[in-house]
């Protein structure tokens, strides 16, 4: 499979690709926020989601794939430390704002930074129709994340807090995302990046959730977190996975934006399994988003 992606680089047929994998990505994301965010600590979620998927992709890492190339151990390595901070912050944020507030700050905020480090490290460019998109996008994105913010009633007293940390997340996501192209295009396959960088992401969190866990008054049943966690690794790898494929057969910047279509189907999923309100305004506003990742591909 891996020879097949790779002969697809560079082709119509792996831009068409690329644009699939980021729109799944996209929405795979947005359900793994709402698990993370939803019944249990998100600090145990994460904790939980990232041990499942480590043991589960460690079997491929160690008697599958390749091994990775001596020049990409240093890039596993920053991509794990990357990837730690991003998780803090993420759960710190869901921790003092909503999660229909927050998340579309921080989608809102990594694309743009996404291009601009897609330019920096791969000499990538926008036309000015698709900076036109990005522009649409971004207002949608944010008018969204205004919109949720003026109704919102939960913990309205930390949400300057949430939304601050919510910015720098933002930072963080189009870090990992240019970090991340980066190590999967310097690997000749690119299964033994996917791989090693979920196995070894795997050991990041839990220990803090663990910990966690066992200084809690009252400790949440392990049985219906372990299935939290199960069903979050297995949406990992096509949340993470699928997007970080994307960057090798497609242009980085073009697969970030598209990837924050997940914000509406983040507002889709609070709709549907945390009963929040969906109105006119908010369907407008997702129409924005939807409508500047299609000026974004097709000005491409």
């Amino acid at each position: 499979m891996s020879d097949w992606l790779i002969s697809l680089e560079g082709t119509e047929a792996g831009r068409t690709l690329a644009m699939v994998l980021a729109l799944i990505a996209a929405f795979l994301h947005a359900a793994f926020g709402a698990l993370q965010k939803g019944r249990h600590d998100p600090w145990l979620s994460r904790g939980a989601m990232d041990a499942a998927y480590g043991l589960m992709a460690a079997p491929f890492a160690l008697f599958v794939v390749p091994w990775p190339e001596a020049h990409l151990w240093p890039i596993l390595a920053g991509a794990f430390v990357i990837h730690f901070a991003y998780k803090i912050l993420m759960a710190l944020t869901y921790t003092r704002g909503a999660y229909t507030v927050v998340y579309p700050v921080v989608r809102g905020t990594g694309p743009l930074f996404a291009v601009i480090g897609a330019w920096a490290m791969f000499g990538e460019t926008f036309t000015a129709t698709q900076w036109l998109g990005v522009v649409v996008l971004l207002a949608g994105i944010y008018g969204l994340a205004l919109y949720n913010l003026r109704h919102v009633t939960e913990a309205r007293e930390t949400l300057p807090a949430a939304l601050a940390l919510a910015v720098v997340t933002g930072g963080f996501v189009a870090l990992y995302t240019t970090w991340d192209a980066w190590g999967i295009r310097s690997t000749a396959n690119p299964f033994t990046f996917l791989a090693w960088f979920f196995f070894l992401d795997g050991f990041s969190t839990p220990p803090i959730a663990a910990l966690r866990w066992w200084n809690m008054q009252h400790r949440p049943a392990l049985g219906p977190l372990a299935l939290r966690g199960i069903a979050g690794g297995l949406i990992a790898f096509g949340s993470f996975g699928f997007v970080m494929l994307a960057t090798r057969l497609d242009k980085v910047g073009e697969a970030a934006v598209l990837r924050e279509t997940s914000t509406v189907f983040a507002a889709l999923i609070g709709w549907a399994f945390l009963r929040e309100r969906v109105g006119p305004r908010r369907l407008m506003l997702m129409a924005l988003i939807a409508a500047g990742a299609v000026i974004v591909e097709a000005g491409g």
